[in-house]
């Protein structure tokens, strides 16, 4: 995934950083335990910071780990975090313990997917709730967000699709804002594109809002029933590889006693 460019030095990269966190010099250096004298010039390019300074300034501004290597190889230095891929061997327990995991959510529906939203494992919650999309969408690597925005995708069945739609454009608009990729913002343009339909009936309709109070839900048909969902959104805690620190787990519980009921009976 394309991130900042490397010809821009570690000064002004690390002022977009601060300035995007809307912090000062002096907050930042208290932080960091420096001084502002100091931080500032790191900013102006009048002083090189040492590989130990660009990490902890990083982890103050909370700058994503790919981006961190990004600085480091800036400033001159090797990155420090690898990127290995999931398919490597050195991943097989932690993809033995994601398959678990997603198999005992079941039939709850429940995923993991990457920084470009791509599908890297899924449970058969997921299957049952996209059968019937458009073959080309399911094709790896599988895309969460076109599957669920796209015409031919889930778009049609989700009931509550503008304030859905909604939701999911924020998301990657927060992503974009904070990485910077540029694959990442076609994506975001590509779905974002999507014509939105009218909903059943040629009108839009509005019960999630007030049936589920406490989450804005995933109302969607599946199987002739209409079911609903609140998705929750989990990730590793204190990776120290890109790829993981990438990964996020995405969730489905049930909204109300009729979707409960219902999954609970797939499981008899």
């Amino acid at each position: 995934m394309t991130t900042v460019a490397l010809d821009t030095g570690v000064g002004p990269l690390l002022r977009s950083w601060r300035e995007r966190s809307r912090i000062s010099q002096l907050e930042l250096a208290l932080r960091a335990d420096s001084s502002a004298r100091h931080i500032s010039f790191i900013e102006t390019g009048r002083a090189r910071p040492s590989e130990e300074m660009v990490l902890r300034l990083a982890e103050h501004l909370g700058v994503p780990m790919r981006e961190r290597n990004a600085l480091l190889v800036v400033a001159g230095y090797a990155p420090r975090y690898t990127e290995t891929a999931l398919d490597d061997p050195a991943m097989g327990a932690l993809r033995e313990g994601m398959d678990r995991l997603l198999q005992g959510y079941d039939p709850y529906p429940a995923l993991v997917v990457d920084g470009m939203y791509n599908v890297v494992a899924a449970n058969q919650g997921i299957a049952r709730m996209t059968a019937g999309v458009a073959e080309h969408l399911l094709v790896p690597p599988l895309n969460a967000m076109r599957l669920t925005l796209h015409p031919e995708g889930l778009a049609p069945r989700i009931r509550n699709l503008r304030e859905w739609r909604a939701d999911l454009l924020a998301q990657m608009e927060r992503q974009i804002a904070l990485v910077r990729s540029a694959e990442l913002r076609e994506l975001y343009e590509e779905v974002a594109g999507y014509p939105v339909e009218p909903g059943p009936g040629g009108e839009e309709w509005d019960g999630p809002s007030s049936s589920v109070p406490f989450a804005l839900p995933l109302v969607i048909e599946q199987d002739g029933r209409l079911l609903s969902f609140v998705a929750s959104i989990a990730t590793f805690n204190t990776p120290m590889d890109v790829t993981v620190a990438e990964l996020a787990i995405e969730t489905f519980l049930p909204a109300d006693p009729g979707t409960a009921a219902y999954l609970r009976s797939l499981a008899s």
